[in-house]
């Protein structure tokens, strides 16, 4: 054998992985392997306590109220018969129904209009520098630590018809004392106000960091294109801000449309002022009437799924890509 053969040999065994090198590859990519899988076992059982928890607190009390609003239980009693859609076909027809289903309409969307309007004027209004801004920041905000069911008998001593407060003040000028709170679309009306000024201070620090996260430069831009300042507020502030808008929306609207505490607090739940949430209350536990009282649940979950698809779609298509 030449001196070149050999030399093309020992290049071509060099060139080639041996087997004990192949085996060594195989045995370290089989390892990483595991190790990522082991990794990705490990991250999925955080998901165990989440699971159980919505399983426990969510779906199985959703697949329950669902069976219950098929049947005539009265809350109670151990005894179950099936009705069928019976409750449902009933809810349909239900003046109280009716006037509970427009009465959530004007808490959800009514408090969702008032409180993102002021919620941006307060923003726009503290996102400037001034002495005691944080202080004004504070007070603007102090009623959403407040419990929704305290704010309400707060606000029941202003409304009152002994001795509350508006019903003082008027009396220094010789008026007669009014029930604020017998005719119902004014006790509506009040009930609206009340929880918008309690929550507004959410709309208020979304807006805030809204307004913080927009760049600097397009402000720049717009004044020396010599854009004036309601200009700049509707075509920079305002598409910038939608992705505030819609977080700030989607929040005071499910919260409206599942208005409870503060109904109860003021008015008790009486037929006029009632949403859906205390209609659900007054004929479980009012009327011992258990299983009409589930079907209006999901007939409000339906309702408010609806709602809260629809805006979502609708607010996020107006998003601006920066």
């Amino acid at each position: 054998m030449s001196r070149l053969d050999t030399f093309d040999g020992e290049a071509t065994r060099a060139a080639s992985p041996s087997a004990p090198t192949r085996g060594a590859a195989s045995r370290a990519t089989k390892q990483r392997r595991g190790a990522a899988s082991a990794r990705r076992a490990t991250i999925n059982l955080f998901y165990v306590p989440a699971v159980l928890l919505f399983a426990g607190l969510v779906a199985y009390p959703l697949v329950r109220g669902l069976w219950v609003s098929t049947t005539n239980w009265n809350g109670y009693s151990p005894v179950y018969k099936s009705v069928g859609l019976d409750n449902y076909v009933r809810l349909i027809g239900d003046p109280n129904v009716r006037t509970a289903f427009f009465n959530t309409i004007v808490y959800g969307f009514g408090s969702t209009i008032l409180q993102n309007l002021l919620g941006l004027a307060f923003a726009l209004f503290l996102n400037s520098r001034f002495r005691g801004r944080t202080a004004a920041r504070t007070l603007i905000y102090l009623p959403v630590m407040i419990a929704p069911l305290i704010m309400g008998y707060i606000m029941y001593f202003f409304v009152r018809y002994d001795h509350g407060a508006l019903n003082d003040v008027i009396g220094l000028f010789g008026l007669a004392p009014v029930d604020w709170m017998a005719n119902g679309p004014r006790a509506v009306t009040i009930i609206t106000i009340v929880n918008t000024l309690q929550f507004v201070g959410v709309a208020m620090v979304i807006y805030l960091a809204g307004l913080q996260a927009i760049p600097a430069m397009y402000y720049e831009a717009a004044s020396l294109d010599g854009a004036s300042s309601w200009q700049r507020f509707r075509n920079v502030t305002v598409p910038m801000l939608i992705p505030a808008i819609t977080s700030s929306v989607m929040i005071n609207l499910i919260g409206g449309l599942k208005l409870f505490d503060v109904i109860m607090a003021l008015v008790g739940g009486n037929y006029d002022t009632n949403s859906l949430s205390t209609l659900i209350n007054r004929t479980y536990f009012g009327s011992e009437s258990a299983g009409y009282a589930a079907a209006i649940g999901v007939a409000m979950f339906v309702f408010i799924m609806i709602v809260s698809a629809v805006a979502q779609r609708f607010l996020s298509r107006k998003e601006v890509v920066q």
